[in-house]
C-alpha cells in the first residue's frame, strides 16, 4: 500500500541550499540517473540529495525473483513511501517509465520540493522517460528534464562499455531471459547523457572512451564536488540535441578523437551495402571490443533505413523507419585496438562496386535477399516507390 506524501515545510536553511534563481522556471526540474550498477547510481543520487537539500528522491529497483518493481520516495527527513508493483510479464522499461512519470507528476503537484532526483533500475535507460515528457505538453508544464546522468564505476568502465558480458552473466537484477549486452546499453547511456560520472580513479583509456562516446557538450567527472548544483538544475539537458546525437541517421559532422587511446572510424558513403557481402562479413565487422552504431541501406530495400547497433563483439541490425531524404550508409565505430584501418577496408568491401552499379543500378528488384530474419520481407520495387 502506498502512503500519502506529506507536504514538508520549507525553512530558510533549506531554501538557501538551492543557489540558482528558479523563479522563471515554473516546471519542477528532474534529474534522471541511469547506469548498469547500483553503487555508482546510488552514490550520484546521495551526492545530489546532499547538495540539494530541498529535493526529493525517487528510486526504482527491480526484483527479478518476485517480478516486482519497488518504488521508494525519500527526502531529507527520511523515507516517505515504499511501494511494491507487480510487473510480471510486463516490460520492465515500460513499467518503470509509466510509474515514474505518474509519480513525478504527483510529486511536482504537491509543491513540496524544488527538484526531483530519479534513480532508475539497473539497465533501464532514461531515454523513454525524456521522450515521453517531451511529447506530452501537459506534463511538460509541470516537469522539465534538467539533466540525464550516466553513473559508472571507474575501474570497470572499459569492460562496461566494450566487454562482451550479458546482463544475466553478471548476475544483475534483470529478468532471466534478458539477452541484452552490457556494452550496448552502457554505451547508449553515455551517448545520451548530459553528465557522465565515474566514481574512482579513471585510467586514460576509460576517460577517452567516455569522452569519445558522449556528446561533445556533455560533462565528465569523477566527483560531484566539481559540479555546482545550479549547473545541474538550470538545464544541462537539451532534448533535440541529445536525440540528434543518438539518432540512427546522422548527417552532421562528428568530432574526431583527440587522444591516442581511443579512435573513431566514421564510415560514410552514399552507396548501399551488397546484401550478400554484408552477410558474409557481418561477424568480422561486428566482433571485437568496439562500439558501433548507425544506418545503412540496401539496393534490395531502397526505402528502408536499416539500423546497425553493436558493442563488445555483438551487433544487431533491424528496420528503423523509411528514408525521408536521400539514403545514406553511415556507421560510426569507436575502438581502442589497432584494427581501425582493417575495419575500414572491410566495411568498404561491402559497398556496391562501380561495376555492380553500372550493371544493376542502385535499386534491385528481387523477391528475397537473405536478410528477412532481421529486416522483414523484401517489398517489391513498385511498393518501395509508392
Amino acid at each position: 500500500m502506498s502512503q500519502n506524501i506529506p507536504r514538508q515545510p520549507r525553512t530558510t536553511e533549506d531554501s538557501a541550499q538551492l543557489k540558482p534563481d528558479l523563479g522563471a522556471l515554473t516546471a519542477v526540474p528532474v534529474i534522471l540517473i541511469n547506469g548498469i550498477a547500483e553503487a555508482p547510481m546510488a552514490a550520484a543520487a546521495i551526492s545530489l540529495q546532499w547538495d540539494l537539500g530541498a529535493a526529493v528522491v525517487v528510486r526504482h529497483e527491480f526484483d527479478p525473483t518476485s517480478e516486482r518493481l519497488i518504488r521508494t520516495v525519500s527526502d531529507a527527513t527520511g523515507t516517505l513511501e515504499r511501494v511494491d508493483i507487480d510487473v510480471e510479464n510486463a516490460c520492465t522499461n515500460c513499467a518503470t517509465r509509466d510509474d515514474l512519470i505518474s509519480t513525478l507528476e504527483r510529486l511536482a503537484a504537491s509543491g513540496s520540493w524544488t527538484a526531483i532526483i530519479a534513480q532508475l533500475p539497473i539497465g533501464v535507460m532514461a531515454t523513454q522517460v525524456c521522450q515521453t515528457l517531451h511529447d506530452s505538453p501537459h506534463i511538460a508544464a509541470q516537469l522539465r528534464i534538467a539533466a540525464v546522468i550516466a553513473a559508472f564505476e571507474a575501474e570497470t568502465v572499459c569492460d562496461d562499455l566494450l566487454g562482451d558480458d550479458l546482463f544475466t552473466e553478471r548476475g544483475l537484477p534483470v529478468r532471466s531471459d534478458d539477452e541484452r549486452g552490457v556494452g550496448e546499453i552502457a554505451s547508449a547511456m553515455v551517448e545520451y547523457a548530459d553528465l557522465v560520472t565515474s566514481f574512482g580513479t579513471l585510467q586514460p583509456t576509460g576517460w577517452e572512451l567516455l569522452r569519445t562516446l558522449a556528446h561533445p557538450s556533455a560533462l565528465l567527472t569523477n566527483t560531484f564536488s566539481s559540479i555546482a548544483p545550479e549547473t545541474v538544475l538550470t538545464g544541462l539537458h537539451q532534448h533535440h540535441r541529445n536525440e540528434a546525437w543518438v539518432s540512427v541517421v546522422r548527417r552532421e559532422t562528428i568530432p574526431q578523437a583527440n587522444g591516442g587511446a581511443a579512435w573513431i572510424l566514421d564510415f560514410c558513403s552514399d552507396r548501399p551495402f551488397h546484401p550478400d557481402r554484408l552477410q558474409e562479413r557481418i561477424e568480422l565487422l561486428g566482433r571485437g571490443r568496439r562500439r558501433s552504431r548507425g544506418c545503412f541501406w540496401l539496393p534490395t530495400r531502397p526505402s528502408q533505413v536499416c539500423q546497425w547497433d553493436g558493442a563488445g563483439g555483438m551487433v544487431s541490425i533491424g528496420h528503423s523507419h523509411d528514408w525521408e531524404h536521400e539514403p545514406l550508409t553511415r556507421i560510426v565505430i569507436v575502438g581502442t585496438d589497432n584494427e581501425r584501418e582493417a575495419l575500414a577496408q572491410a566495411f568498404n568491401s561491402c559497398l556496391l562496386t562501380d561495376a555492380e552499379l553500372a550493371e544493376r543500378g542502385r535499386f534491385w528488384e528481387v523477391s528475397e535477399d537473405g536478410l528477412e530474419p532481421w529486416l522483414g520481407p523484401v517489398r517489391s520495387f513498385a511498393t518501395e516507390q509508392s
